[in-house]
């Protein structure tokens, strides 16, 4: 299948690095895009692109392709440990002239760095090139090698002339030529987005700005634009309505509307040529239908295309007459139909004006859960995909199928000594995951639709295995009894996504040597499917052999293994993992470094592997119930430890991470307070005594930190004292990864470079990849808990020379210091801070050596504090940050996310949910409450859902959803499945069939569940799993209890469960018949979960970018930032989520620089990007969608600005609802933008609701409520009401006063407007008398009424939207109206 390149257009207005470039993306699972956008060398000096691979060189060998095709491989940079200059050096671009059959030469900018193959794709994307794909290009009548550089040619130079030539066809290139001849075709079609193919995906933005922003905003004179706008909203969208309509969700796109060229393009029942044929050149033949109606056939040959005189019944492969040869089919066709020559060259104008990311693949697929009702029209090339074996493509590629284990490991093994090559490392590795996930959802989908022969055919179905396209598949059932210790099927559905997460984490510490398995976990129609590549020679051996580390049962019988202990000890600091040992079945005692399930295996390759990962983090005993143990009291308090399914639940590594920095907290606390006391007491007594009052501060000590840090953030802490006891590093914690807190905008700059990052466990600098996984740059980390401890600084001191030295040249003394905060914090070590887990504790039948009894215990003990800190500590704080919306989810991912960041697994939604109802600010957190809620019935509805669906055999599929979803979901009470009418008559069949397909069984169970039943197990699954009581009785009661709305159950649902549904207006509340019938369930996709491989350079100018921002250096960080986008471009080819987080921040750099248009495009890009990677209706997206409107305002396009802000409102009406605090910034940026273009009734209808939810959410006296009664009044005086403005400016007024005092400028800018209504509202009253004292004679005085000027509401709109132009340490005002920018502007997660 040839590389899309139909879409690119050739050229794109700005040339930013990010422009286009999917690297190497190969002729196999995504379509290529080229990279002709960034053809011209941009401002930066960069490309965003290397080359794009087509046909041939098919499926880059990662490593040989890749390294051809790197633009930096020959760069040399100036290497040096915190380079933060810009690296990659390129050559100047020239330009060569070409030349093709039948058009005008042109130009084209080309780089050195650059393959031919590139000049290819930009051709083939060309509007008048884009019909050619079998030529070479030649230089004075040598033909170019396609993998050549550029710079490697001699004589091409700045004015060459390039010919196009065109070669001869053969059947692979006659199949190329189709294949994209029928993309062009299909550009503009939406619906491999729908059906979630390709990497396609939906985006809408261009429905709202009417085409591209750039350019409309030069055409349209800025000043009159007042007049022609439209500003009325749609009416559900108004504050306080009650309709939920879902079909404005995905709003018609016009150029959707297909413009057909022809009816039927299909092979022909004539193929393959006979013998005599081939001699005569035939490769194969076509059947066309012009739109006119004309059946024609035609033979593709070496020659090229022309009519034959076949029909359909009769074989005549002679040429007809004229018989139009033709190089290209797209000419051929153009000759015989007059339609399709001009509806040809219609969509291809249309097609290369879009902008370039609405259409460039995505890395991994993104299904959208609702579709309108596509036609399903004749299609050779999808057709002839799904029926041959297309295993990875392999008419296209070299060599068959892909040998996935071989790509996934041979990438890791590529050097990464300096940047180039970690580049050209990282792209490599990325490409292959996203290959891999792709192929391996795909085999996925075919195991569970029965498509695919198992390797053990005679087990019953849930032990089957599969093998496809050399990927190993297994259920998610309990096999062989494998877990019955451990929980049964609810521990076998649990393990893979644990295993994941190990095999996440050991590829991010990254050890060379060591390698995993690439791993993907994929939920399908009610199974859990587990993905794996193959280790060479694994299926020849039995496992008993091959095992040479770890235990193959559980632990009975273990075995270890130098050369993995030497591997496995590099990962143990980064992974808190503690070397230990264990009893085989003889008694004896065996070193790991890992828990015992873990299983070494060397491969055929001789490689070192690891698997089955489940148990890389350690037990979570709140939910692991262990006779004769007692949790801590802060876990007994909220009844813990509890019942679980299954018994593998671990801590999040997250959690572990967080855990071990506080403890680094209270150590450094600990040397401190000891350092002091020494200092004040010499006498040994006072040592003694000493030692003991340590211990029993210990065990004081956590109480007494968590009441500290529970301070609100409020309480303004002095930074003099907090920059006192910030040491170096720990600024440089705060300011790069803390970027939340307004105090670390104070960390003075020249800290920074200062002192490196404290050794989170003594000596160990954390590297790259911990730092992403949730690790942090420093134990320390922002935490102004410390206050005034005196001596921490030298408590530092003295931990950095012991773990520098081995602690001979320091004092007996400080020495003890040491030793007794290490025993009281729990490190595995006396002489420095070393806190690490050992993952075997409590697990069944793991025994330990005696004499290791007293390590076991103080491992017991960690544990126990590990779970108390997840409920004591790390819940809270999560409330916390929801309470001061420095955490602000607005859907059941955002939720979920947020609670991940923190440790806090899913199984606490019910604990957390429980923190929040016994909240005194309970009403402050009701949209925590209300998400929370409905996150634990959707997820309860899913578990449900997935042993439903286990019981419906393909054919009543539509049926068995829709009967599910009307339970969920429908106020109609008596909801009867329909069962499909043959279902019945095949009964005695099936009987027969069960064994065959996953999902035979009674196949009518599933329609006798009834709306009273599901939500009754639905009670029962939230007290079982969740220990939380809905006490629901029907889905009415659920929204009336807990203020649900039924569309966003909806919304969670399908997307947790893979339902696409038909998009159109459903009747939830009907008490007459159901909402859904069979034909509203349009299809089920996967769910998918694997390792996202990241980009570690470029995060880290990301970082380094955010931190001079904050810093107020933002010419530095707009560098930084522009920097990281074009590594991540390399990395990660031009679509990624951390793209767009680039994207929006380098807009919002732009912005705040006065550099509105380039604000604008960027922003434009993120917006797009957020749309096509997360989802059209993401809660990201609504927050780009509210960015755009802002630049949109400031680039004086009002209208496109309220279109884009109301789009955002109806967005966040469907996820969230209306009753959230983000929906009151909202408001107000419509109510502004409303009162800037004088709809003062409608202006008002927003702000006084963003007032009202700012009110509720913000408590009373906040300043964001000041603002609010500010922005009222101002449209309350051009409305010339002069005393509901006054009203509300002295609400307004009275909250500065008393927050910041009467001498803030706030303050006095307040009462100088409150004189000013006063002014007016006497002078109104004056002339009023005056009207009713002389009648019509009176002599009136002109009244000021002003309509607000466009940069006074531009003001406001910077103001509410958190900018500000000053980088100053922001005043207390400044605090509270700006949402700390770096809330809104940080990593991918806001």
């Amino acid at each position: 299948m040839v590389s899309k390149t139909d879409d690119i257009p050739a050229s794109v207005p700005s040339c930013n690095p990010v422009d286009l470039a999917r690297e190497g993306e190969t002729a196999n699972d995504k379509d290529t895009t080229s990279k002709t956008a960034s053809k011209d060398p941009c401002a930066c000096g960069h490309r965003g692109d290397t080359a794009v691979m087509n046909g041939d060189a098919g499926h880059d060998q990662a490593e040989e392709a890749d390294s051809k095709q790197d633009s930096n491989a020959d760069a040399d940079p100036a290497e040096d440990a915190n380079e933060q200059e810009v690296i990659v050096i390129q050559d100047t671009g020239f330009t060569v002239k070409i030349q093709a059959p039948g058009t005008e030469p042109f130009d084209l900018q080309v780089s050195p760095q650059e393959m031919v193959q590139e000049i290819h794709q930009v051709l083939m994307d060309r509007e008048d090139t884009c019909h050619r794909t079998c030529f070479s290009l030649q230089l004075d009548g040598n033909v170019l090698d396609n993998f050549a550089e550029l710079k490697s040619i001699e004589g091409l130079q700045e004015g060459s002339l390039l010919k196009v030539v065109e070669e001869p066809y053969t059947v692979r290139e006659a199949r190329i030529h189709i294949r994209h001849i029928r993309d062009l075709l299909k550009s503009l079609d939406p619906s491999d987005a729908y059906n979630g193919v390709d990497c396609n995906s939906l985006s809408f933005l261009s429905v709202f700005t009417d085409g591209d922003l750039g350019d409309t905003g030069k055409r349209k004179k800025k000043g009159n634009e007042l007049e022609q706008i439209d500003c009325t909203p749609p009416e559900h969208i108004l504050p306080g309505s009650k309709e939920r309509p879902l079909v404005p969700l995905q709003p018609q796109n016009k150029d959707w509307k297909p413009m057909q060229c022809l009816k039927v393009l299909t092979m022909s029942g004539w193929n393959p040529p006979p013998g005599n044929r081939k001699m005569h050149g035939d490769l194969m033949y076509l059947y066309i239908v012009t739109v006119e109606d004309r059946h024609v056939s035609i033979t593709a040959s070496t020659r090229g295309f022309y009519l034959n005189q076949s029909t359909t019944y009769v074989f005549n492969p002679k040429p007809a007459n004229p018989s139009f040869l033709s190089h290209s089919l797209v000419e051929l066709l153009s000759q015989i139909g007059a339609a399709f020559k001009k509806n040809f060259t219609a969509l291809q104008k249309k097609r290369v004006q879009r902008n370039p990311f609405e259409r460039i693949a995505t890395p991994f697929q993104v299904y959208s859960w609702t579709a309108p009702q596509i036609d399903h029209a004749m299609d050779c090339v999808r057709a002839e995909d799904a029926y041959t074996s297309r295993l990875g493509y392999e008419e296209h590629i070299p060599g068959q199928t892909r040998d996935w284990n071989e790509e996934l490991q041979t990438t890791r093994e590529l050097s990464r000594k300096n940047l180039p090559e970690r580049l050209l490392r990282e792209r490599a590795i990325f490409k292959v995951h996203s290959d891999f996930a792709g192929a391996a959802t795909r085999g996925a989908m075919a195991v569970i639709d029965g498509n695919v022969m198992a390797i053990n055919p005679g087990e019953e179905t849930r032990m089957q295995m599969f093998i496809w396209n050399n990927i190993f598949f297994s259920l998610g059932f309990d096999v062989r009894d494998h877990y019955r210790e451990l929980g049964g099927d609810a521990a076998a559905h649990a393990a893979p996504t644990n295993d994941l997460n190990g095999v996440r984490a050991y590829s991010a510490v990254d050890v060379e040597g060591l390698y995993t398995l690439g791993t993907v976990v994929v939920d399908y129609r009610g199974y859990r499917v587990t993905a794996q590549s193959i280790i060479p020679g694994i299926l020849e051996r039995e496992q008993e052999q091959s095992v040479i580390y770890g235990s193959i049962d559980f632990g009975k019988t273990v075995v270890s293994h130098p050369k993995y202990l030497e591997l496995l000890e590099k990962t143990s600091r980064p992974l808190k993992v503690q070397h230990h040992a264990v009893l085989n079945e003889k008694d004896t005692a065996v070193e790991l470094c890992s828990s015992v399930e873990c299983k070494g295996i060397i491969g055929n390759d001789s490689r070192h592997y690891i698997l089955d990962l489940l148990r890389t983090f350690p037990p979570d005993l709140n939910y692991l119930p262990v006779e004769g143990e007692e949790l801590a009291p802060e876990s007994q308090k909220l009844v813990f430890p509890r019942q679980h399914r299954h018994r593998l639940a671990c801590l999040r590594q997250e959690l572990i991470e967080a855990f071990v920095e506080h403890r680094y907290l209270l150590f450094m606390k600990m040397a401190a307070l000891q350092l002091m006391q020494q200092k004040a007491n010499k006498d040994k007594t006072a040592a003694l005594h000493d030692t003991s009052t340590a211990d029993a501060e210990s065990e004081s000590k956590p109480q007494a930190l968590e009441a500290s840090e529970k301070v609100p953030d409020g309480t303004p802490t002095s930074p003099t004292s907090s920059e006192s006891t910030l040491s170096p590093d720990d600024a440089e914690a705060t300011t790069v990864s803390e970027n939340s807190a307004p105090e670390n905008q104070e960390a003075p700059a020249d800290l920074k470079s200062a002192v490196p990052t404290a050794n989170t466990n003594g000596t160990h600098e954390p590297s790259a990849a911990e730092r992403q996984n949730g690790g942090c740059d420093s134990p320390l980390e922002g935490k102004e808990a410390d206050e005034n401890i005196p001596g921490l600084a030298q408590a530092k001191e003295l931990a950095e020379s012991l773990a520098a030295e081995d602690g001979s040249g320091i004092d007996p003394k400080s020495r003890e210091v040491v030793l007794n905060a290490c025993k009281a914090v729990g490190s595995i070590s006396n002489t420095s801070f070393d806190i690490r887990f050992n993952p075997d504790i409590f697990s069944p039948g793991v025994r330990f050596p005696d004499d290791s009894t007293e390590d076991i215990q103080k491992q017991k003990q960690l544990l126990k504090d590990a779970a108390a800190f997840l409920v004591s500590f790390q819940a809270p704080s999560f409330v916390k940050d929801c309470l001061d919306h420095s955490s602000l989810p607005m859907d059941g991912a955002t939720m979920t996310e947020a609670l991940h960041q923190r440790g806090i697994n899913m199984r606490y939604l019910g604990t957390v949910l429980e923190f929040v109802d016994n909240m005194p600010a309970k009403a402050q957190l009701e949209h925590i409450y209300r998400i929370g809620i409905s996150e634990l019935i959707t997820r309860c509805a899913k578990h449900i859902f997935k042993t439903y669906l286990q019981g419906v055999e393909l054919s009543a599929l539509s049926a068995a959803v829709s009967h599910f979803l009307n339970c969920l979901l429908s106020s109609f009470p008596d909801a009867v499945a329909h069962l499909p009418a043959d279902e019945l008559v095949s009964r005695r069949k099936s009987r027969k069939r069960r064994n065959r397909v996953p999902g035979g069984g009674d196949n009518t169970a599933w329609a006798s569940l009834t709306p009273s039943e599901l939500w009754k197990n639905i009670n029962s699954e939230a007290q079982s799993y969740y220990h939380f009581n809905l006490q629901c009785e029907s889905v009415d009661q659920a929204v009336e209890k807990y203020g649900l709305q039924k569309i966003t159950l909806l919304r969670e649902i399908s997307i947790k469960t893979g339902i696409q549904i038909l998009i159109k207006e459903y009747n939830f509340d009907s008490r007459h018949k159901p909402a859904f019938t069979e034909e509203d369930i349009l299809n089920i996709f996967p769910v998918v979960k694997h390792v996202n491989p990241k980009a570690s350079d470029a995060f880290h100018f990301f970082q380094s970018g955010q931190a001079k921002v904050q810093q107020g250096f933002l010419k530095e960080g707009c560098e930084l930032i522009n920097e990281a986008l074009n590594l991540f471009n390399n990395v990660y080819g031009a679509m990624h989520v951390e793209i767009c987080a680039c994207l929006r921040l380098l807009a919002r750099l732009n912005y705040i620089m006065g550099d509105h248009p380039e604000a604008l495009s960027n922003q434009q890009k993120a917006v797009l990007m957020s749309e096509r990677v997360l989802g059209i209706e993401h809660p990201n997206t609504v927050q780009e969608y509210m960015h755009l409107a802002l630049y949109c305002f400031a680039n004086g396009q009002l209208s496109t600005a309220l279109k884009l802000l109301y789009r955002a409102r109806y967005l966040m009406l469907v996820v969230c609802a209306e009753d959230h605090p983000e929906m009151a910034l909202l408001d107000s940026n419509i109510g502004l933008v409303l009162h800037g273009v004088m709809e003062y009734d409608l202006s008002l209808r927003f702000l006084e609701n963003a007032l009202a939810i700012n009110s509720k959410y913000h408590g009373p006296r906040s300043l964001k409520v000041a603002l609010s009664h500010h922005l009222v009044a101002r449209v309350y005086e051009s409305k010339a009401e002069f005393r509901s403005a006054l009203q509300h400016e002295k609400e307004g007024y009275t909250r500065y006063k008393n927050q910041v005092g009467e001498a803030h400028e706030k303050t006095k800018e307040s009462s100088e407007y409150l004189k000013y209504l006063t002014q007016q509202a006497v002078a109104l009253q004056r002339t009023m008398n005056e009207i009713y004292k002389n009648g019509s004679n009176a002599s009136i005085m002109p009244l000021k009424f002003t309509a607000p000027s466009m940069a006074s509401v531009l003001e406001q709109l910077n103001i509410i939207n958190g900018i500000i132009f000053i980088p100053l340490s922001p005043s207390p005002y400044e605090e509270d109206t700006m949402q700390q920018p770096s809330v809104r502007t940080g990593g991918p997660e806001n």
